[in-house]
């Protein structure tokens, strides 16, 4: 039986509904910026219209990416992560947000929570090593918090702590940061999960470190990703 397509009670094109939804997440724009750039494309849709269509379908695309990338991660070899937590403001209460990027800058996994005792870093490594499996090593740094949980994990010998060794996890959080900015910050623990996710997997998907590859290849990497994401959630 042939599944249902996710766009079959709307009236708008899907090609419209992923370009609305991939500027909005990919880019540090506002739901107004994205209305203005597809009212100059001749696509007149008001900005809560944006709103809706990336909180429907960005979770949609997310998990089609991330589905892909955890089969073929699962299936190599898991060398080493990089973990890190920021503060992030919540209706002016402070939560933390907890990211995994493997040894390439690719991101695994973005968790929010209220603390960063040792309960909340279980949690985030049980739900990190179930969708990826074990690597050889975890680069963090110096929070007590890691060092409980994999101690409680069994995995104590996986732990790495050195200076400037986690540079790669820190650097991973600016893409977040200039997103925050243009978002005026959040307003709910849910929503901001939501969205971290979301903005994992996009950022994922079209991030090729054009620095380190010759141009052409670039523009090869580029145009396949475009035409992959043309095709999420596909009928």
């Amino acid at each position: 039986m042939p599944s249902l397509s996710p766009f079959r009670y709307f009236k708008t094109s899907p090609e419209v509904i992923r370009l609305a939804v991939m500027l909005y997440v990919r880019f540090p724009l506002s739901l107004r910026n994205v209305e203005d750039l597809l009212h100059e494309r001749g696509i007149d849709v008001c900005h809560e219209t944006v709103r809706q269509w990336w909180m429907r379908f960005g979770p949609v695309f997310a998990a089609d990416i991330r589905r892909k990338r955890a089969s073929r991660l699962r299936a190599g070899r898991q060398w080493r992560w990089h973990l890190d937590e920021v503060f992030v403001k919540v209706r002016g209460r402070q939560h933390y947000l907890w990211r995994a990027v493997d040894h390439e800058g690719e991101v695994l996994e973005a968790f929010v929570s209220k603390t960063r005792d040792r309960r909340a870093a279980l949690k985030f490594l049980k739900k990190l090593m179930k969708r990826y499996g074990r690597p050889e090593a975890i680069v963090t740094d110096r929070l007590r918090s890691y060092g409980a949980a994999l101690r409680e994990m069994g995995g104590s010998d996986l732990q790495q702590t050195a200076r400037h060794l986690n540079n790669r996890a820190e650097n991973s959080h600016l893409p977040f940061r200039r997103r925050e900015r243009a978002m005026l910050r959040f307003r709910r623990m849910r929503s901001l999960q939501k969205f971290v996710a979301v903005h994992a997997s996009v950022f994922n998907h079209f991030n090729h470190d054009r620095s380190l590859s010759k141009r052409q290849h670039f523009k090869v990497n580029r145009a396949a990703a475009l035409d992959e994401w043309r095709q999420l959630a596909a009928a």
